[in-house]
């Protein structure tokens, strides 16, 4: 695991900044990422214009496509596919400012971990609510709003997300 603490800017992907990140072995960034303070195991591939902010874990042999957001709180285990543009959420209530009228500080708002079990699928466009739990070798529906925990071995889809079927291995 290599750790970089100060930015890396890459000539060789245009927009690619690393900082503060924890890197496993033949992590693999296409252009325009921005990854800090997080941790991408082995062997994993980020595609284009996504965010992963710190506190962010991600697993062994995951894919991670395009414009997809990986907020603080979230971990995504071992062997995962996260589809196009998938928005992962850390916060019930997001606002601005307090009901006092100061703008947010980081003790001002509760993180909502997230969990993404081990071989899990979340289809394209997905949106997860922060303190959900997916479990193993699930699969969410592309467009899915994940708004409560997810069945090992099992099919979600819609909006809120609702069981379809189980899982069936091909």
């Amino acid at each position: 695991m290599r750790y970089f603490s100060q930015p890396v800017l890459s000539t060789a992907k245009p927009g690619l900044v690393l900082k503060d990140i924890h890197l496993g072995e033949n992590v693999r960034f296409h252009a325009f990422v921005n990854a800090y303070g997080c941790k991408i195991d082995d062997d994993t591939s980020i595609g284009p214009f996504v965010e992963i902010q710190r506190n962010a874990q991600i697993g062994k042999r995951c894919k991670v496509q395009s414009h997809t957001f990986i907020c603080e709180g979230v971990r995504i285990c071992d062997e995962c596919f996260i589809g196009h543009g998938v928005m992962f959420m850390n916060d019930d209530w997001p606002r601005a400012c307090t009901t006092e009228g100061h703008k947010k500080q980081d003790c001002d708002w509760c993180l909502l971990p997230t969990v993404v079990e081990r071989g899990a699928t979340i289809g394209s466009g997905a949106i997860i609510r922060g303190g959900i739990t997916i479990g193993e070798k699930a699969m969410v529906g592309a467009g899915a709003v994940v708004t409560r925990d997810v069945r090992p071995y099992t099919v979600v889809v819609g909006n809120p997300a609702r069981y379809l079927r189980d899982v069936i291995e091909a």
